[in-house]
C-alpha cells in the first residue's frame, strides 16, 4: 500500500496529529457510549430532556418547521424499524427458514430480535435530536412553511404507518415487547434429607 493511502497518515506515513486527535477523540466517545448501556432509562430520560429543550427552542424562535417535520419523519422511521422483526415473515420464501417466534404453549420461548436494537434506537433519536438543534443555529434552514398542515401531514402518516404495522404484527402474530424469558417452577422438593 503506498505511503499516506489510509486515513490520518500522513505522506511519510506516520500518523498526523489531526489524525491522532480524532482517533482519540472516537475512543473517548465510544467508551462513553460503552459505560452508558446498562442505564436506559437515564439515556432516555436524558433524550427526551433534550427533546423538550429543542422543542421550547422552536416554540420561542417560531422557526424551523421544516427541520421539526423531518426529524420527526426520521423519528418515525426509527420506531417503526424498532417494533419490526430481523427477520420479516412477509419477505421469507420459505416459512421453514429463519427463526420464528412460538405459536403454541408448548414450544420453546424464542424472543422478538428487532432489526433497530433498543441502544441504536436511542443513539439514532438522539443524535438526530442534536443535528437539528444544530440546524436552528442556521438561517438558511427556517423555511417559511404553515406549520398546522405539516402537523396535520405528520399525523396522517403516522396513522397510516402504525395502522399498516399493527396489521403486519397480527397477521404474523408477533408481538415486539417482551418481559424476558419465561421460567418455570418444577415442584417443590419435599423430601426429608437423612444424615449419614
Amino acid at each position: 500500500m503506498p505511503e499516506g493511502d489510509s486515513a490520518g497518515e500522513s505522506i511519510h506515513g506516520k500518523p498526523s496529529a489531526i489524525g491522532n486527535f480524532f482517533k482519540r477523540l472516537g475512543q473517548i466517545y465510544q467508551s462513553w457510549l460503552d459505560k452508558s448501556t446498562p442505564f436506559s432509562a437515564v439515556r432516555w430520560a436524558a433524550t427526551l430532556i433534550l427533546t423538550a429543550i429543542y422543542m421550547l427552542r422552536v416554540y420561542i424562535l417560531q422557526g424551523w418547521y421544516i427541520v421539526t417535520y423531518a426529524l420527526g419523519i426520521y423519528h418515525l422511521n426509527l420506531f417503526i424499524a424498532f417494533l419490526s422483526p430481523k427477520v420479516d415473515p412477509s419477505l421469507l420464501d420459505d416459512p421453514d427458514e429463519g427463526p420464528e417466534l412460538p405459536t403454541k404453549q408448548n414450544e420453546e420461548f424464542r424472543p422478538f430480535i428487532r432489526r433497530l436494537p433498543e441502544f441504536k434506537f436511542w443513539h439514532s433519536a438522539t443524535k438526530g435530536i442534536i443535528i437539528a438543534m444544530i440546524c436552528t443555529f442556521f438561517e438558511a434552514f427556517n423555511v417559511p412553511v404553515f406549520w398546522p398542515i405539516l402537523v396535520m401531514y405528520f399525523i396522517m402518516l403516522f396513522c397510516i404507518t402504525m395502522k399498516r404495522q399493527i396489521k403486519h404484527m397480527i397477521k404474523y402474530r408477533y408481538l415486539p415487547f417482551t418481559h424476558g424469558k419465561r421460567t418455570y417452577r418444577g415442584k417443590e422438593d419435599t423430601a426429608k434429607t437423612f444424615a449419614s
